[in-house]
C-alpha cells in the first residue's frame, strides 16, 4: 500500500508512477512461485531448495543459495521478511523501515538509493519496491541478486509478494501459512460486515488534503466492506491520488473519515473541527472518526490484516 503514508511525499511531487506501479502482467504475478516455475516448485516442495527462480517486478530472478545478509529497501518488504520468519537473515534495511523495531534500520535509502552504499553492505539479495537511480541496473553489474516487489496495486499483489520472499529466503512454508492467514482473517471480517448500508468515506492522505480513491490498493480495501468513496466524485482523480479542497469534502460530508495523517501531521477530530466548514461534518458530530496507524495504512504488507480489522470495527459501528 505503499500508495500511503510513507510514499505520499513521493505520490504528491510525482512519484506516483513509481510508488503506486504493482506488479505488471505476466513479468510479477506469482500467485505462487512454485506453480510458475520448477525452480520455485523445487523450492516449495522441500520447504527451501536452492537455486530458486522467482518472478518479480524486474523479471525472473534466480538467487543461488539461501540468502544470509539481505538489505531491504522497502518497509513493506522488511516487514514481510520477519513475518515470513527470515529476520535473522536480514542485515541492514532503509530508514524508513521501523517495524518490527528490531529490524537492523540503517541510513540506506530506497527513495535516493546509492549503489555503493548498498554494496558496502555486502548483501546476499537486496529487495526494493521502486528502481529508482538504475540501481537494479547497478546491483546487477557488481553480481548483487536484487528482488523489485513494487507497490501493491490488489490484495493478491500481497498474498504474492509474500510467497515471492519466502521462495527467496527458503521460507517457504512460514510464507504460505502469513499469506493464508491475513486472507483468512480478511475474508472473515468482509464476510461479516453490515451489508447495504450505503455508507460514505474519505481517506486523508495529508492535510493538503489528497485523497486515495476506490482504485488504489487501500481504496479496494475499503471497497471490501461496501464503503462508498467520496474522492472517486474528485473533478481531478490524480492517478488514484486527488487533492481535495476543504469546500469538496464539506459538501459530500462523509459518514466515516479515516485519517492517514496521524503520526506524520498530528491530525485527529479535533483538528479537523478547526478546519473552515469542517465543524459540522456527520461523521465529526457521530464520533466516526477513525484515526489509523499511518504505516500500517501506508504498506501492503501483513498488517494489511490490521487496517482491515478497524476499517471493519468503524462500519460495525456506524452501521449499530
Amino acid at each position: 500500500m505503499r500508495p500511503l503514508r510513507t510514499a505520499v511525499a513521493g505520490v504528491v511531487l510525482g512519484m506516483l508512477g513509481l510508488a503506486g506501479c504493482g506488479q505488471s502482467d505476466g513479468s510479477a504475478t506469482s500467485a505462487s512461485p512454485a506453480a510458475s516455475n520448477p525452480a520455485a516448485s523445487n523450492s516449495a516442495a522441500s520447504g527451501g531448495a536452492f537455486p530458486v527462480t522467482v518472478q518479480a517486478g524486474n523479471g525472473a530472478v534466480t538467487i543461488a543459495k539461501r540468502p544470509e545478509h539481505i538489505v531491504s529497501l522497502s518497509p513493506t518488504a522488511t516487514e514481510i521478511l520477519f513475518a515470513i520468519g527470515a529476520g535473522a537473515q536480514v542485515g541492514a534495511v532503509d530508514d524508513q523501515s521501523n517495524y518490527p523495531p528490531e529490524a537492523p534500520k540503517t541510513s540506506l535509502s530506497g527513495f535516493k538509493p546509492n549503489v555503493e552504499a548498498i554494496a558496502a553492505a555486502k548483501p546476499d539479495l537486496v529487495v526494493l519496491a521502486n528502481d529508482l537511480e538504475g540501481v537494479v541496473a547497478g546491483l546487477g553489474k557488481v553480481g548483487v541478486p536484487v528482488l523489485l516487489e513494487p507497490a501493491a496495486t490488489k490484495l493478491e499483489d500481497t498474498y504474492d509478494q509474500i510467497r515471492d520472499l519466502g521462495a527467496a529466503t527458503g521460507n517457504v512454508d512460514k510464507a504460505e501459512e502469513v499469506a493464508g492467514g491475513v486472507k483468512q482473517k480478511i475474508d472473515a471480517l468482509v464476510a461479516a460486515a453490515p451489508k447495504g448500508k450505503g455508507l460514505t468515506y474519505y481517506h486523508e492522505l495529508d492535510t493538503t488534503p489528497y485523497a486515495a480513491t476506490s482504485s488504489t490498493f487501500i481504496g479496494q480495501v475499503y471497497s471490501l466492506f461496501g464503503l462508498k468513496n467520496i474522492a472517486d466524485e474528485a473533478p481531478d482523480a490524480a492517478g488514484g491520488y486527488p487533492k481535495l479542497s476543504a469546500e469538496f469534502v464539506a459538501k459530500a460530508d462523509p459518514d466515516l473519515i479515516f485519517l492517514g495523517d496521524t503520526k506524520c501531521c498530528g491530525q485527529n477530530a479535533a483538528a479537523l473541527a478547526k478546519r473552515p466548514g469542517w465543524s459540522g461534518l456527520a461523521a465529526l458530530k457521530r464520533d466516526r472518526v477513525v484515526e489509523l496507524d499511518d504505516d500500517v495504512a501506508s504498506r501492503w504488507g501483513p498488517r494489511v490484516a490490521d487496517l482491515a480489522q478497524v476499517v471493519s470495527d468503524a462500519v460495525q459501528k456506524a452501521a449499530g
